[in-house]
């Protein structure tokens, strides 16, 4: 069978048992912090499981693209050199919420394996958890399956649980035998053991229990079923092959890269590694791309850029020079499109991005081979047997400098790596990253999920009106429930409905007031403390507040007025950027609020200053028109299906509200929006920029915001005009530029003159050392750049010689030595510099030609400039003595 048969009968198995098909979850998990990536097809679940959150349907199959690069979960090093491990992966799955369990788990999956797939029974093995006797009964009973064919496994194999507490159970894994000529071939072999022979095809999860704090087990009211089996190792199993890689799913890949590369697969091993690494990465690449990710520097897009690297490294080690990697998105888009259509959406943008990243990766490469080389020199001199872990880590972390070819340089010179220090530095990263990982959102607190439980949501009204009579529900104060908060007290309040909007989607929270009889409470901020709950932080300034008091809500109005013009702005300003820079164009972050907004994008390059003013022009042009804002609550299928435009990996519910500006804008959107584009008023940017590579940012005005800066702009104006006297300030301000220049130039051509004149009279100073000429002075006064040219001037008067000068400025002194060409075999001026710098308290160094350092020790400045005619007494009589040795 095909992968792609292989995965449609997967669905329609159990679509025909009234399960709900349910569309693959985002790689990018972006409501829960806890996890990196989507790494299970359980994932898009885990609300439901948790008890947070109910769907129509108690039954559900999906197909989850899935990422284990990262994390916990990360088999990158691994790739390329398995028959199993990928970054990417899809994960067929069915679950039960409360409805079916291990009985018809069970049935299901042993009838889909025999039935619908064909597989031997008698190859097929079952796993269970040692303590479930249930499941073995029901596997004997249901599948005559041998008793001999059922192994009891320890908790470590066969109990799952999603955390250290809430729900688990034991699971029960169908295991094939791929017969005596593959795996270990050990006698001993059997269930369980790390080859290949056992292979685990499908987990059935029985999540039975709720584990408390204490590690108690306690029976859930409802047990849930959650399964899951990779769709690359059925695939090989149902082709015939020993190795994921050899099924159809990489073949198309696999035959692109070989015709780029002129490497056939299957001849050589380290060449098959390469293409392997490469199969595998392009497809993580395209789908985490398409899903919105970037390269970057920490958290996702680290991963990202890390498994980009690793595969232009071995398409370098293909003997592939130039960029190429790009070019091989389109037969994942087109094998995987049907499925995930987001891969033919994406295909020019994921292109774009991908060859960008490799270039600037060659760049990367080249400047870490040279620092590579002066570490290699460094541990040469210093007498190193090998090479500084640290050292080959900061190559590794900064620059994406492969270790093993680090590894192959130092080899090259009879030089090892220090892999303890290397590792030692790796592992150190990594609880770095661990510590400073929390992903987009805070990890939610336990005690919100309690609240939600026992209050239930809060009802938001604030789409409709600015004002509540609200009931207080629950009150917090440092993550502790209390019944009663005093006045200058600082709390969190739950109310049974709000007017307040709570921060998310960018938009920031709404402040405002709560009043009661003798009561007068500030709202500095509200929250979603969790879907569904949100949290107003107040400070109490008259009387005091009990849970249950009925309290009048009432928003701030003109703030909230100031962060609507900002929000709908934003909406015709993504429109714009993408009818104007390109449909590559994707929101990559925003920050809406009353003072201004802040819109992140995907792009590679700055915008011109035409291309900024077109964006204004197109979008005051929309508020100039004054159209209705048409806001629609409707089914998510129906909201895209109408050409809404959603976020990346953004999660939405079954009912969405899209947001729309007819003609010309249509978005999904919990935010609070205009009437009318009219609304808003001026629109104007104040800023773009890089914010990472491949992500630039505008930050732009609306309304008395922007007639403040526009008034602004024009008082500076005026007031420029004024200084200058003249209603031409641009035309004044360039002939005044123009006659600067001619000054400076006559400044330099003078200053110039007095060097000359200054070298004559220094160059009597000079004396004989060992038959060498040396000037050693200190002529304060001089910046850097001048005391370079009256160096300049001495050497070339000297024709042969040493010049050592300093220069004291601004309590500082700048210091530089200079050797004619024809004295560097024998002394060197980096040398010279270095000492001299020493012995005045500073620091300096540089090449044997020409050096430089500096001091604030001035004191010691002219004892160091006598210094330096011994110094180079002694630098001779060295070089003198190393030659008469060599002779």
């Amino acid at each position: 069978m095909k992968s792609k048969e292989i995965r449609r009968a997967f669905l329609d198995y159990f679509l025909s048992k009234g399960h709900e098909r349910i569309k693959s979850f985002s790689l990018i998990p972006r409501n829960d912090p806890t996890l990196l990536f989507t790494n299970a097809g359980m994932v898009q679940f885990k609300a439901i499981f948790l008890g947070e959150e109910k769907r129509t349907y108690t039954r559900a199959v999906s197909c989850q693209k899935c990422l284990r690069a990262g994390g916990k979960h990360n088999d990158l090093e691994n790739v390329g050199h398995t028959a199993r491990h990928h970054t990417f992966f899809e994960m067929l799955g069915n679950f039960s919420f409360g409805d079916y369990f291990k009985k018809d788990a069970i049935l299901f999956a042993w009838e889909l394996l025999t039935e619908i797939y064909k597989l031997p029974k008698d190859r097929l093995w079952v796993s269970v958890y040692e303590k479930d006797d249930e499941a073995e009964r029901l596997w004997l009973e249901l599948t005559g399956l041998p008793s001999d064919r059922i192994v009891r496994l320890g908790a470590k194999d066969n109990f799952w649980q999603m955390g250290d507490t809430g729900p688990c159970g034991p699971c029960s894994e169908i295991i094939i035998d791929q017969g005596e000529n593959v795996g270990c071939g050990k006698a001993e072999c059997k269930v369980g053991c790390d080859c290949d022979r056992f292979l685990e095809l499908w987990n059935l999860v029985f999540m039975q229990f709720n584990r408390d704090g204490s590690g108690n087990l306690t029976p859930l009211p409802k047990p849930s079923i959650d399964t899951g089996m990779g769709l690359e190792r059925i695939s090989a199993v149902l082709q015939g092959k020993l190795n994921n890689f050899d099924t159809d799913l990489f073949s198309s890949v696999i035959s692109e890269t070989e015709s780029l590369s002129g490497r056939k697969y299957g001849r050589n091993e380290s060449d098959d590694a390469s293409i392997r690494v490469i199969a595998d990465h392009i497809r993580a690449i395209a789908f985490l791309i398409s899903d919105g990710l970037m390269p970057s520097n920490d958290g996702r897009g680290y991963v990202l850029r890390r498994i980009l690297r690793r595969a232009s490294r071995h398409a370098k080690m293909l003997g592939i020079g130039e960029p190429v990697l790009y070019k091989l998105i389109e037969p994942v888009a087109e094998f995987m499109g049907e499925i995930y259509p987001e891969l033919i959406d994406e295909k020019e943008r994921a292109s774009k991005v991908l060859r960008f990243e490799e270039e600037r990766f060659s760049r990367t490469l080249e400047q870490g081979m040279r620092i590579m080389d002066e570490v290699i020199a460094d541990a040469k001199k210093a007498g190193l047997k090998s090479v500084p872990g640290d050292e080959i880590f900061r190559l590794y972390d900064t620059f994406g400098f492969p270790v093993d070819l680090a590894r192959d340089i130092a080899s090259d010179n009879h030089l090892v790596l220090d892999d303890e220090g290397f590792h030692k530095e790796m592992e150190m990263q990594r609880e770095r990253a661990r510590a400073a990982w929390v992903g987009e959102e805070e990890a939610v607190s336990s005690i919100y999920r309690e609240l939600l439980s026992e209050i239930g949501k809060t009802e938001f009204i604030g789409y409709e009106s600015f004002h509540s009579a609200s009931v207080v529900k629950a009150i917090l104060k440092e993550g502790k429930i209390i019944k009663e908060a005093l006045r200058g007290e600082v709390v969190e309040i739950f109310l049974d409905k709000t007017p307040f909007y709570g921060e998310s989607g960018g938009q920031v929270g709404d402040t405002g007031e709560i009043t009661s009889d003798g009561l007068r409470a500030l709202v500095t901020d509200t929250k979603k403390a969790i879907e569904g709950l949100h949290s107003h932080i107040i400070k109490i300034k008259e009387g005091k507040l009990k849970v249950w008091d009925k309290v009048n809500c009432t928003v701030d109005v003109q703030k909230r007025k100031a962060v609507m013009r900002n929000h709908t702005a934003t909406h015709l300003l993504q429109t714009s950027l993408r009818n104007i820079v390109g449909e590559h164009v994707k929101q990559a972050g925003s920050l809406v609020a009353p003072d201004r907004l802040r819109f992140d994008f995907t792009h590679f390059f700055s915008l011109s200053a035409a291309e900024i003013e077109e964006i204004e022009d197109v979008v005051n042009q929309q508020i100039l028109e004054n159209i209705g804002v048409e806001i629609t609550v409707m089914d998510i299928k129906e909201a895209i299906a109408s050409g809404a435009m959603a976020l990346f990996g953004e999660k939405y519910g079954e009912t969405v509200r899209v947001v729309k500006v007819p003609g010309f804008s249509s978005e999904l959107c919990g935010g609070t929006h205009c009437k009318a584009t009219g609304d808003i008023g001026p629109f104007v940017i104040l800023s773009e920029g890089s914010v990472a590579s491949g992500i630039r940012r505008i930050e732009a005005l609306t309304g008395a915001a922007a007639f403040g800066h526009l008034r602004e702009k024009e008082n500076e104006l005026r007031r420029i005009s004024d200084m200058l006297k003249t209603d031409k300030p641009s035309e004044r301000i360039e002939k005044l530029i123009t006659d600067l220049k001619d000054l400076e130039r006559e400044v330099e051509r003078l200053k110039g003159k007095a060097a000359s004149e200054s070298s004559a009279s220094l160059i009597d100073k000079a004396r004989d050392i060992n038959g060498i000429k040396v000037i050693s002075c200190r002529v304060d006064g001089l910046e850097k750049k001048d005391l370079r040219v009256l160096a300049d001037n001495l050497k070339e008067k000297l024709g042969s010689g040493v010049v050592v000068l300093a220069s004291v400025s601004n309590g500082e002194a700048a210091i530089l030595s200079m050797v004619t060409n024809d004295l560097t075999n024998k002394i060197k001026a980096g040398e010279i510099l270095k000492e001299v710098a020493q012995l005045a308290g500073g620091r300096g160094g540089g090449k044997p030609e020409m050096a430089e350092g500096g001091t604030k020790d001035i004191e010691k400045l002219d004892k160091a400039l006598e210094a330096v005619y011994d110094i180079i007494k002694q630098q001779v009589k060295v070089k003198a003595e190393v030659k008469g040795n060599q002779s």
